[in-house]
């Protein structure tokens, strides 16, 4: 067995099932081991009403040194959101020094939802995530942020086909991304995605059933998930198939226990299932 690590880059919440907080469980139960960067600290996350916020922008950047005098090497590096220009410019530059030739680069967009910008977000930080998504093995973001990152109306592709939508894949894999896959397009009761793989030149489609309850933190559980089985070495087409399989064993799994959207997927019970 070869052992494999990924430093994953996110904030971390104390309580709800997102970030770091699904990242480090779910990537150890597929055999990869979590360095974690926190860029931010909560009590719980923003879905709520009230919690503690603490952000970690002064730290990160001794915090990433400190990984430097340990000379580690990574298999993988997985970004998730970031706060602010100046976390971008931190870990583009720990990028440079920390990404060797095989080291496969994650980067999840997280930028907004439903054709809305997040409140935290501001142009100048759009542009900076437009760079570090181009220097990216591979990009997952979804309809929302794919059309930020490419410059292109929300609007235009909210009923587009999926030649429409592969094209809009393609023009982010023109901007310097080998892979992108696009997620959550919901239509005719299943949730689909868009796939380009630049690497091998190809395109096309995944699909599993659609459960019409929305959790917070499904993404963060779906890049999780697939930048686990990447780094165990499966094929990019298996291993949205595998953790579309998981995401939506979880989220039945979650309804029929009643789990509250804002906790997130209860995705514990099944982990021995990944």
């Amino acid at each position: 067995m070869e052992l494999k690590n990924c430093a994953v880059i996110n904030d971390l919440t104390g309580f709800g099932r997102c970030a770091l907080n699904v990242s480090i469980p779910v990537m150890s139960a597929l055999g990869v081991r979590v360095m974690s960067v926190p860029t931010a600290v909560l009590s719980n996350h923003t879905a709520f009403d009230e919690y503690f916020f603490r952000d970690l922008t002064e730290s990160l950047e001794g915090y990433l040194e400190g990984f430097d005098k340990l000379a580690l090497c990574f298999d993988g590096i997985y970004t998730g959101f970031l706060g602010s220009e100046r976390q971008v410019d931190i870990i583009s530059r720990f990028i440079d020094r920390a990404k060797g030739e095989r080291t496969l680069l994650f980067v999840d967009p997280v930028m907004g939802d439903d054709g809305k910008l997040y409140s935290t977000y501001t142009n100048e930080l759009v542009e900076k995530m437009k760079c570090l998504a181009a220097r990216a093995d591979i990009i997952t973001p979804n309809l929302t942020e794919a059309c930020l990152l490419a410059d292109e109306s929300y609007e235009r592709f909210t009923a587009a086909s999926d030649e429409v939508l592969i094209a809009l894949a393609k023009k982010l894999c023109s901007q310097g991304a080998r892979r992108c896959v696009i997620t959550g397009i919901y239509r005719r009761g299943r949730v689909f995605n868009i796939v380009y793989d630049g690497v091998l030149n190809e395109s096309y489609v995944t699909s599993s059933k659609y459960i019409a309850r929305q959790f917070c933190g499904t993404g963060d559980l779906f890049a999780s998930l697939l930048v686990g089985h990447l780094l165990r070495g499966e094929p990019l087409r298996r291993a949205i198939r595998k953790t579309s399989r998981f995401i939506c064993r979880a989220v039945k799994l979650s309804e029929r226990l009643g789990v509250s959207p804002t906790d997130g997927v209860a995705f514990e019970p099944i982990l021995h299932h990944i």
